[in-house]
């Protein structure tokens, strides 16, 4: 007896759109019936969009109630509504925005949630414990990369109140313009990754000797919190081991000198305790990637919920891709806690838009083969799907990229919408737990920070079933609620945070390289 096939299912996000998304595994075949009796004209791509009423051309296209684009040509009801018959709308002027015209309404506190936490000598917590080797530059790289394989094959194994050992990798450091202006940003990138709460206060740095971030630069006096009961001197002191000293005769020279110094950082980091800590120490990056169609009306949802929840329970957030939340900027600007953080908003986003002029490209140049592929046909779909994880708070303060986090609750730090660069520069930020959805898939993780990867789809949960940590693809099926996954990530962190449960990404050990930005002349 033949299966029975499975209803069509459309979501519809707001009460004005003229456009719905299929639902269903594998989409739907033309000549479907859908329940209000519209009859599909195509074959609809599960993810995809299908015009609702008659759109004529020029007509506005519009999901999530916002215009996405306009009819290139007459779209009957019933059509499949891709990304070649849409022309995209102008990005939203700068000036005569909504400025904290929101108010500052608080959302009522969540109170009696902790995790199992390492509180570092500066007042941060860790949720890893980790010796992080600081790279000035690119050169050292082969050289820390081989001293790691020995540290962990052979010191770590003392130690085992340390989760891991890490080689900050960068590809910057020399043949680069060091004092052009925007040089800034890659420089404080390394130097607060260099301090994540994860690193328990503990600098330690490989330097060739000739480069010209020369680690003073990168780490000057006053800039490592003094650690408990080692002295301002300690602390000013920097532990660097420079390659080309002359002490060092032959290679093996080098990388034992690195053991050496490691080992000193290994018995202090080895000493630390997990202790019960309140829920508002986490700080939490939300980011997007691989997305497709059910990132706004799935994952990305709960997690702006589960955002709300972080803020409710006094932590700090961090939502951040400046294209993927330039065509929201006017609900931005609203929700700004202040004028003065909404302006700062306007400078972000008005900076990055000099920069993609510059290399001669516009906010399009964001969306991917595969975001169409999951049905998003262009950047301000794509940016009102993603813009929900931020959730409804108001927003706190804004991070230039490569600034440290100043404060608790809702911050936009302004990063590329790149997964890998957008991540280093949460991490500089000071997050110590990342959130990130996808709809496609990716096995993108971090070794320094813990990432839960939310899937947008059963289907995708189910065939990467050891790659996705949380199915949001539940609540598109009606078996969950967006509060009840935002409600199960809010406990899957607490859990990841206490060193109780591990990442998939943790297990297997998939982590990225980080990317710093450097929007700054290479020599």
């Amino acid at each position: 007896m033949p299966d029975t096939p499975a209803p069509a299912l459309t979501i519809r996000m707001h009460a004005d759109d003229n456009v719905a998304i299929v639902a269903n595994d594998g989409g739907l075949p033309a000549g479907t019936a859908l329940p209000g009796g519209l009859v599909l004209r195509d074959k609809v791509p599960q993810g995809h969009k299908v015009a609702l009423t008659d759109l004529p051309r020029g007509a506005a296209v519009l999901r999530y109630g916002v215009a996405i684009g306009h009819a290139l040509e007459d779209i009957p009801a019933g059509a499949w509504v891709h990304e070649r018959l849409l022309g995209m709308p102008p990005a939203r002027g700068l000036d005569d925005l909504p400025m904290a015209t929101r108010g500052t309404m608080a959302l009522p506190p969540l109170e009696g949630y902790t995790f199992e936490g390492y509180r570092n000598p500066d007042g941060s917590v860790g949720t890893r414990n980790i010796l992080a080797i600081t790279q000035s530059v690119q050169c050292v790289a082969g050289v820390t990369a081989f001293a790691v394989q020995r540290i962990k094959a052979e010191l770590l194994p003392k130690y085992p109140n340390v989760d891991d050992v890490v080689a900050l990798e960068h590809g910057y450091g020399c043949g680069v313009a060091i004092d052009a202006p925007d040089a800034a940003i890659p420089i404080r990138t390394l130097r607060h990754i260099s301090l994540n709460p994860n690193f328990g206060g503990e600098v330690m740095v490989v330097s060739l000797g000739c480069e010209k971030l020369q680690p003073e630069r990168l780490l000057p006096p006053g800039s490592i919190p003094i650690a408990s009961g080692r002295g301002a001197a300690a602390a000013d002191a920097l532990d660097v081991v420079c390659l080309q000293d002359e002490a060092h005769v032959g290679f093996m020279s080098m990388v034992d000198s690195i053991l050496r110094q490691a080992a000193v950082h290994l018995r202090r980091l080895d000493a630390r305790r997990r202790e019960t800590v309140p829920a508002s120490e986490l700080v939490v990056g939300v980011q997007c990637g691989g997305s497709d169609a059910f990132s706004g009306v799935t994952a990305n949802p709960a997690v702006g919920f589960c955002t709300d929840l972080l803020v409710r329970a006094g932590a700090s957030v961090m939502f951040s891709e400046t294209t993927e939340v330039r065509d929201g900027i006017a609900q931005l600007t609203a929700r700004a806690a202040t004028p003065e953080v909404a302006e700062a908003l306007v400078r972000e986003m008005a900076w990055y838009d000099g920069y993609l002029r510059r290399g001669g490209v516009d906010r399009s140049a964001n969306t991917t083969p595969g975001n169409k592929k999951g049905g998003l046909s262009n950047i301000v779909e794509k940016a009102m799907g993603s813009i929900v994880k931020s959730g409804s708070a108001p927003i706190a303060q804004v991070l230039a990229p490569g600034e440290k986090l100043r404060g608790r609750g809702l911050t936009y730090a302004a990063t590329p919408a790149s997964d890998f660069i957008c991540g280093t520069l949460q991490t500089a930020a000071g997050m110590n737990l990342h959130v990130f959805t996808t709809g496609r898939g990716t096995p993108y993780g971090l070794a320094v920070v813990p990432v839960i990867k939310v899937a947008t789809r059963s289907d995708l949960a189910r065939r990467w079933h050891d790659l996705m940590d949380l199915n949001a693809g539940t609540i598109a099926e009606g078996r969950a609620s967006i509060e009840d996954v935002g409600w199960q990530l809010f406990h899957l962190m607490l859990e990841v945070a206490s060193g109780r449960q591990r990442t998939w990404a943790e297990r297997w050990k998939l982590h990225n390289q980080l990317v710093l930005f450097n929007p700054a002349p290479v020599t």
